[in-house]
């Protein structure tokens, strides 16, 4: 879908290690400016990794923006110049100490367009072996192979409330 609107101003409001954050101004199709804040994020992966036909690896993981730990599937940010299928390779090694024979791709989404640009490319991760976890100063990350149906469970009760996570769980489970 084409964009009706044209950006005519981008200012920087605020720069972070990880996003930016921007304003942005619209000429909409009838001459009036809209006014909009946006998140500016690089993409980001997202993996489900295949232990066999019943089992995968999930990661418990302590989000300190919301001060718990959740359930969710290895994830990370693409580095500069970073190819998706490397980034993830490389979160999946850091937060999970697997490495997959086979990355496969399985979806793209957008994780909330209302404010954020970043866009999540997700990959099912197949033939896998233990290389060791290598994780990063600050995450507290545990990685426990968890029976399919079991996340499935999860996913169907709403025990599960990382979106992303949702999103690849619910998409692989549609797919079967």
């Amino acid at each position: 879908m084409r964009a009706v609107f044209d950006l005519s101003t981008r200012e920087l409001l605020l720069s972070t290690t990880r996003f930016d954050v921007e304003r942005r101004v619209f000429t909409g199709t009838d001459g009036r400016s809209i006014t909009r804040e946006a998140v500016v994020h690089p993409a980001a992966v997202v993996i489900l990794p295949i232990v066999d036909a019943h089992r995968i690896v999930m990661i418990r993981n302590f989000r300190y923006t919301i001060e718990e730990e959740l359930w969710e599937l290895p994830a990370g940010t693409a580095e500069p110049e970073e190819a998706a299928i490397e980034t993830a390779r490389r979160e999946l090694e850091e937060e999970t100490g697997y490495r997959a024979g086979t990355m496969t791709p399985l979806a793209e989404f957008f994780t909330s367009p209302g404010v954020l640009t970043e866009r999540m490319f997700a990959f099912v991760a197949t033939d896998l072996t233990s290389v060791g976890q290598r994780l990063e100063h600050g995450e507290r990350i545990v990685a426990e192979v968890v029976e399919l149906d079991r996340a499935r469970r999860w996913l169907v009760n709403g025990q599960l409330r990382d979106g992303k996570t949702i999103a690849v769980l619910g998409t692989y489970f549609a797919r079967l």
